[in-house]
């Protein structure tokens, strides 16, 4: 159970600061956000996967295409982010 979740741990550090290098721009997050956008983008990577493919991960938790699917889902998920958290409730003039 540990080794499960130092390596969500380690899959969430490398998708999520893998997707903050693809995206322009500055993200202002701290190491513990880029963990969790990796993992929040990693069950949006999953999650998307299954619906396009209809298969899970039967073939184990550590694989290529599910790293890369990782790292899709925390690129849709910054960009989910900088679009819906860039906005303020005020205006400035």
């Amino acid at each position: 159970m540990l080794g499960l979740i130092v390596s969500i741990v380690i899959v969430g550090l490398i998708a999520g600061a893998v997707a903050r290098l693809l995206i322009p721009g500055k993200q202002h997050m701290s190491i513990l956000m880029t963990i969790v956008l990796g993992v929040v983008g990693s069950f949006v990577g999953g999650f998307l996967g299954y619906l396009i493919f209809h298969k899970d991960a039967a073939n184990g938790f550590l694989q290529p295409s599910g790293i890369i699917g990782s790292i899709i889902g925390a690129v849709v998920v910054i960009l989910i982010w900088s679009r819906v958290g860039g906005r303020s409730t005020t205006r400035t003039r």
